[in-house]
């Protein structure tokens, strides 16, 4: 046994401190995650792989990893801890079981968030919706949605990309929502197929505590269409920013 473990000492120091620094570095640095739904399009597509940085929102639980440990003692505690930025695309997990999702910030503690005939409101006021284009796509499912695209710019001036079917589709029409202390308000760019903070009863509010990381960019893509005749396809992805 002394034999063997001078013979493979190297092999074994070698493995451990790899172990350890990969574990730090998925813990403090960055993770990868894909993507497995359509409630982020036309921001996210179904399958594309994103790099998501750790260290704005601060450390718990839910944002460190560590090899060989599945969970890790169940405490709300928060270590460097930082609001998000309302706009941010931020991966988190669920309030009530451990799936990973990704999705928008809207709404930061004290907020009032509604949304009115399909228009956002932040605290009273109507967030900025101007319209881009209508189009049709075939969902990854397999059927085919006709949707028109906006451009949504939040109070502070954040610009990105939403899909709505229509005005008048569930959660369309809800709130108001008053964002407590230590939670956030999430919602999917693809409004009318998002599971989000407009349900109570599903996600609603998420603890600061919930949350991994921000999404920075979209590392490559398995995203795949065929293109088809009056539908829209959207083109794979690699190493572009998330916006």
């Amino acid at each position: 046994m002394l034999k063997l473990w001078k013979k493979y000492r190297g092999d074994v120091q070698f493995f451990v401190v790899f172990l350890i620094c990969f574990g730090l570095f998925r813990s403090v640095a960055f993770a990868s995650y894909h993507i497995p739904s359509e409630s982020m399009v036309p921001t996210l597509e179904v399958g594309d792989r994103i790099i998501v940085s750790k260290w704005p929102y601060g450390y718990s639980k839910h944002s460190v990893w560590f090899p060989f440990f599945s969970k890790l003692p169940d405490t709300n505690i928060r270590l460097l801890g930082n609001l998000p930025e309302r706009g941010d695309v931020a991966v988190f997990k669920h309030t009530q079981d451990d799936i990973v999702m990704i999705k928008r910030v809207i709404g930061l503690p004290g907020d009032e968030i509604s949304v009115i005939d399909g228009v956002l409101h932040v605290n009273g006021g109507a967030v900025e919706r101007n319209p881009v284009r209508a189009y049709a796509y075939r969902e990854h499912k397999g059927s085919v949605v006709r949707v028109r695209q906006y451009a949504e710019i939040l109070p502070e001036g954040m610009r990105h990309t939403i899909i709505e079917r229509s005005d008048t589709w569930r959660g369309d029409s809800a709130g108001p929502y008053f964002v407590p202390e230590g939670h956030v308000f999430m919602m999917g760019d693809n409004r009318d197929n998002s599971a989000d903070s407009r349900f109570m009863s599903g996600l609603g509010f998420v603890p600061v505590e919930h949350l991994i990381g921000r999404a920075e960019m979209i590392f490559a893509s398995t995203h795949g269409c065929t293109k088809e005749e009056g539908l829209e396809c959207a083109p794979r992805r690699f190493v572009s920013p998330i916006h």
